[in-house]
Parts: structure tokens; sequence; C-alpha cells
């Protein structure tokens, strides 16, 4: 016999506030509704905002398939400053004079980032080394040689720059640390930089203009929740 589909087996779109862990929505929402899995299509870090994929019952059979793909992100660089974890939470580990910088000299410089390359994932991260993710070993002191990733960066552009932050716009496929971006592009211009501010707009074909405020959706009832939900089929493209 063919289980049916419930209204609350597929996805709905959490646009993430600053401060919780992806895993913090995904347990928030596990509990305030009873749903037994519930699991979420890409990691933000604590600070990151923006776009976060929530699947639902059985919608979490689609996780790989909706974390496959490609991303797009909005931000802002410090420029003379770089940190351990190469975003605005990480210890200072270097502070560097900027040089003349305007929208036409980043560009130029992005515009080396477009197209295909081998990542290395920072020491700060969820990657997992003989089953251990990188950041404990990090917060350790502990550095170990992490493997390459073939990532693609279709675009990076920036947008405006105020001494010493620039204002950025990137697309590219799932895995791309964003931050290693901007700790090689302030590497790359002899001055040092980190990821001061990110925002995911856009995971596929969901736009973060239709995601719900994840404080709002805790206060919904699970009739209210089921009208946010994108059916199973609608997702699997069935």
């Amino acid at each position: 016999m063919i289980q049916e589909f419930t209204a609350l087996d597929g996805a709905i779109l959490i646009d993430k506030p600053a401060g919780p862990t992806s895993h913090d929505i995904v347990d928030a929402i596990r509990r305030q509704f009873a749903i037994k899995k519930v699991g979420h299509c890409g990691t933000l870090d604590p600070n990151a905002t923006g776009l976060l994929v929530i699947v639902l019952g059985r919608g979490t059979k689609l996780s790989e398939k909706l974390m496959s793909e490609d991303k797009v992100y909005e931000g802002s660089i410090k420029f003379g400053e770089a940190t351990a974890s190469y975003d605005a939470d990480g210890e200072l580990v270097s502070s560097m004079p900027v040089p003349p910088l305007g929208v036409d000299e980043l560009n130029q410089a992005g515009a080396e980032f477009v197209g295909d390359q081998m990542q290395v994932p920072p020491m700060v991260s969820a990657v997992k080394k003989d089953g251990v993710p990188l950041y404990k070993l990090a917060r350790k002191g502990v550095e170990v040689e992490r493997d390459p990733r073939l990532i693609h960066i279709y675009r990076f552009r920036f947008s405006s720059y105020q001494e010493p932050l620039g204002w950025f716009e990137l697309a590219c496929t799932k895995g791309t640390y964003v931050r290693s971006v901007a700790h090689e592009l302030g590497q790359k211009l002899g001055c040092g930089g980190h990821l001061a501010t990110l925002r995911r707009v856009r995971s596929g074909r969901f736009d973060v203009t239709d995601a719900a405020e994840f404080e709002a959706v805790l206060k919904l009832n699970s009739r209210e929740l089921e009208k946010l939900v994108i059916p199973f089929l609608k997702l699997s493209g069935g």
C-alpha cells in the first residue's frame, strides 16, 4: 500500500536571522510542531542570514537533491584585517593598511575567481577529518591538512566600496565557502580581509523574498504552517 503524502511532507523557506545555527532552526521547528523528521539544505554560519530551505517529513528524502543546487549570496568584505575563521567571528591574526581601492579595482581582482577552482575548506568549518568536525579541532588550536574541493563561481561582482568595506554579490555551486573567497581576495590585494556580513538570497529555484521570518513561523499553529509548505511532489518535479 502506497503511503499518502501529508500536508507537512515537503519544504518551507525560512529567512534565517543572525545568531542561531542552522541546526538551531531545525531543532526549534521540530519541537514546536512535533515533526519527527526535519532537516535543512545547506548550512549558514550563525551570523549569516537569509534563505534556509527546511525539509519536513518525507521531504527530507530530497535533502541531497535540494542541497546540490547553486546558491547566490550578498555580503560585505572588510579589507585590512584577516581573521582566523575568515569572518567577523574569528580572532584577528593580521592588520595591514588598505591600498587605494574602488569598485573597478575590486571587480578586476574578483573576476580572477570566476570559473572552476579547487578550494581548501577553512579550519573553522563543519567538514570532518577522521570523523571529527574541523571546527572542534580548531578550538583546540589544532590545524590539519584539508583536501581541496572543486567549486565553480559563476559571478563575483562588487556594487559599492566605502573603505574598508566592499559590498558584493556572488553566485556559486554548493559547498563554496564565501569567507574563504573573502580571505583569498584580501591576500591577493596584499592587505588581508575577512567576510563582514553574508546573506543567502537564492538557492536553486527558491528566493529569499518568498521566505518567512523565523520568529513569525514559530508563532504559527500546524494548520497555518501547512500553508507555507511546498509539497513533496512539487519539490521532486512530480
